[in-house]
């Protein structure tokens, strides 16, 4: 009886340590999954929204405007996040940038105008751009170089519920009050959940102010700083997101008004759900295998499978290819854990923060560009959008293929 009795509280004591030193991780990981479902319950339907509310011409530039929005200002967005991550703390960056959100949300609740999208859009974006950085940062300090690619997996794994669930969610809304009512419900339901995800932010994270590092807030000197092989995945990268970003804002207005044979707005909710439910079955298997074999293989498939994306989309013109569609854009997430921990390996230490924002800062500048030219080439046509998107992926396939790096493979650190 005694030795039961004192093995109890042991066990216990073990446990209240381990949350005690992971609590930081776990008030992110409650934080991405409540942002996170009001982001994509919310956002995902901004381009039906704007259809309703701006005349036909008006709209179709809205939409590449949203689009490329949401690009340029994550990029410039970017480097100041990994920059407050660096010089006030994780903890105090992150609320910074969940006020930030809601105060988007609220422009979209209030005012019924195409126009206070966008600029609601250039608030809640904010909140994207710093959490990759931060994220990235944080786990770093918890995770063994080794096991990196596994650390991300978690990660992405975790985003991928409320991508899951919100787009769902968000067809409910709309199902229910329709295009109009139902976006700007789901929106009112992503303030509360913003404000509650700010709320266990506070509780969970530790405080890290005094454990700041000097910032470099410059970044062109930090360029001069960026090796050589981080850049060359960089230039692969962008060439990839172009593919991604052109089509991207119309997938959800080809998928429910384009096609020969259209689906509703719930059906795409569902859709979106196969997408994130085919990235979750790969996400832990890549990633085991990509910390033993090396990352480069399981990069270059990804992009492949972003190359192909588009086209597969291009030739889908009922329920079932659209599902066939949205099982490769699920396959595009293959690797992406395997790239962003790829990223970490080849970023100088002490500088990962930063150094994520401004890898992100120069891709995404450039891809911007990608989604404001999409709108135009919608406009003509949007066979030619989907053919122009998978051109950008293949040369982004075959630069990586040539000139990508990898790191060697460390030997895994045997469990004692």
């Amino acid at each position: 009886m005694s030795d039961s009795s004192s093995s109890t509280p042991s066990g216990w004591m073990r446990v209240q340590a381990f949350l005690t030193q992971k609590r930081s991780m776990v008030g992110l990981l409650g934080m991405i999954v409540l942002l996170g479902m009001g982001e994509h319950m919310a956002e995902r339907f901004l381009p039906l929204y704007l259809q309703q509310l701006a005349q036909a011409s008006t709209a179709v530039l809205a939409i590449g405007l949203l689009a490329g929005m949401d690009d340029l200002l994550s990029a410039l967005y970017s480097f100041p996040g990994g920059y407050l991550s660096d010089r006030l703390g994780t903890k105090r960056a992150l609320l910074i940038f969940n006020l930030l959100s809601m105060i988007g949300y609220l422009c979209v609740i209030l005012i019924r105008a195409w126009w206070a999208v966008l600029i609601g859009a250039a608030f809640f974006i904010s909140w994207s751009a710093i959490s990759l950085p931060a994220t990235m940062d944080l786990l770093s300090k918890l995770v063994p170089k080794n096991r990196r690619t596994m650390g991300v997996s978690v990660i992405s794994l975790v985003r991928r519920v409320p991508k899951m669930l919100g787009p769902v969610l968000g067809g409910v809304c709309i199902a229910i009050w329709g295009v109009g009512m139902g976006v700007r419900a789901a929106f009112m339901l992503a303030l509360v959940l913003a404000l509650g995800a700010s709320i266990l932010q506070q509780r969970l994270i530790t405080d890290d102010s005094r454990d700041v590092k000097v910032a470099e807030p410059n970044p062109f000197r930090l360029w001069r700083e960026m090796p050589g092989d981080l850049r060359n995945l960089l230039w692969s990268d962008i060439l990839i997101r172009f593919c991604e970003r052109i089509p991207d804002a119309f997938v959800v207005i080809w998928a429910t008004r384009h096609v020969l044979h259209p689906v509703s707005e719930l059906t795409f909710g569902w859709l979106s759900a196969i997408e994130s439910f085919t990235a979750v079955l790969v996400y832990i298997p890549v990633a085991y295998m990509a910390d033993r074999f090396g990352k480069k293989p399981f990069v270059l498939i990804t992009f492949v499978f972003f190359t192909c994306f588009p086209v597969v989309l291009l030739y889908s013109q009922s329920l079932g290819p659209l599902i066939a569609a949205f099982v490769v854009r699920g396959l595009k997430e293959f690797g992406e854990p395997t790239r962003k921990a790829l990223i970490m390996d080849l970023a100088p230490e002490g500088r990962k923060a930063a150094m994520f924002g401004l890898y992100y800062l120069a891709r995404d500048v450039l891809v911007a560009f990608a989604a404001f030219g999409g709108g135009l080439l919608w406009s003509v046509s949007p066979e030619l959008n989907l053919k122009v998107a998978f051109g950008f992926g293949v040369l982004g396939t075959l630069w990586f293929a040539w000139r990508g790096r990898d790191l060697a493979v460390s030997t895994p650190v045997k469990e004692k």
